[in-house]
């Protein structure tokens, strides 16, 4: 498959992971609009892929991301209030479509881990940590709001929580993200993270590709669909899914005592 040209990441395809690294190390990786729309790009042209069973998302020169680019700020502003609408909107939109993708989103989480970074690092699947990472939501220390990220922060960590860490933008560490839930895995080295990204990666391979976007989506509509109807339309699902070529390989790979074609 062929993959976006960017300016703002740098991309690779290895064994059906996407590596993707933020890389503009010299602003801790803020968030431009430039790489918000190609983030979005990629996300795109990854969706439909089934060879495509995990996204990494990590950040160059040791950050993950520090938030909002404050130079795109300072352009929207001679533009006035739509322009920096539609700004904030397009980082939504980016948070949406990556909680939603249906490969396995892994974030790799160091260094600053501030604002929109805290916003990505909430809507992956799998959030691995190097101790000495620094998070936090510093924007009404700075007279604004954490617009398009609040949500997706309660629903990672819980009201109560997200009140506290919004309203005094309070910084924390790795070993506080992984005791609020924020992320799965806590790492206390370079070498440690990078192998419980191998251990994570090798785990998902041994999951079939269909049955884990549609079980990733069925969990997430957990939060938004009625109980009875989300039963029933998971009965139906199930139903498929035994009779179909994951199902059927699964079975006979599963009586045969070898590994599915799937598992790498």
């Amino acid at each position: 498959m062929s993959l976006p040209n960017c300016e703002t990441l740098l991309l690779e395809l290895v064994e059906g992971v996407v590596y993707i690294t933020l890389n503009r190390p010299d602003s801790r990786n803020a968030m431009s609009l430039a790489m918000v729309e190609e983030l979005r790009a990629v996300l795109a042209a990854v969706r439909h892929n089934p060879e495509v069973r995990a996204l990494v998302l990590r950040g160059a020169g040791g950050h993950f991301c520090a938030g909002g680019d404050i130079k795109d700020m300072a352009g929207a502003r001679a533009k006035g209030g739509d322009a920096y609408r539609t700004l904030n909107r397009a980082f939504g939109s980016l948070l949406e479509e990556a909680q939603y993708a249906p490969q396995v989103l892994v974030a790799v989480l160091e260094g600053a881990v501030l604002g929109g970074g805290f916003g990505l690092a909430c809507v992956s699947d799998i959030a691995i940590t190097h101790q000495g990472a620094k998070f936090g939501l510093p924007e009404t220390s700075l007279g604004i709001l954490p617009a398009q990220i609040a949500p997706f922060v309660v629903k990672r960590i819980g009201l109560t929580q997200t009140r506290r860490l919004a309203l005094t933008a309070a910084r924390f560490d790795g070993a506080e993200a992984l005791r609020l839930g924020l992320v799965h895995f806590c790492e206390n080295d370079d070498q440690a993270v990078v192998d419980r990204l191998a251990q994570c990666l090798q785990q998902i391979r041994q999951c079939a590709p269909a049955a884990n976007a549609a079980t990733k989506a069925l969990l997430l509509a957990t939060e938004t669909e009625n109980l009875s109807s989300l039963l029933d339309h998971a009965a139906g699902q199930f139903a498929e899914a035994v009779l179909g070529s994951e199902g059927s390989e699964g079975t006979m790979a599963f009586v045969q005592k070898r590994k599915p074609s799937w598992a790498l």
